[in-house]
C-alpha cells in the first residue's frame, strides 16, 4: 500500500514540474497538454498563489512552497497508512 501512495504523489510531483516547465514555452499552456495539466495542477497551485505573491511582480515561488507542501502531506498520509495496517 505505501508503494501505491508513494507512486501517486510521485506522479503528481511531476505533473506539477511539467505544468511548471510549460511556462516557459510560448503558447504551451494552451495547448491540449497544457490545458489538461491545467485542469489537474491549478486547484492545486491556487491555493499557494492566494498566499504568496510573485517575487518582483515576475517570478513565482509558489510551485515550490507547493511541492514541499505536498511532501509533507505525503510523510502524514503514509504514516497514518502504516498506524492502519499495523
Amino acid at each position: 500500500m505505501n508503494g501505491l501512495v508513494v507512486t501517486l504523489f510521485e506522479i503528481y510531483r511531476y505533473l506539477i514540474i511539467a505544468y511548471i516547465l510549460l511556462s516557459w514555452l510560448p503558447n504551451a499552456r494552451d495547448s491540449f497538454i497544457g490545458e489538461t495539466l491545467g485542469k489537474l495542477v491549478e486547484p492545486y497551485l491556487s491555493i499557494f498563489r492566494r498566499f504568496i505573491p510573485p517575487i518582483g511582480g515576475m517570478i513565482d515561488i509558489s510551485p515550490i512552497v507547493a511541492i514541499f507542501a505536498l511532501i509533507f502531506v505525503e510523510y502524514g498520509v503514509l504514516a497514518i497508512v502504516e498506524f492502519i495496517a499495523g
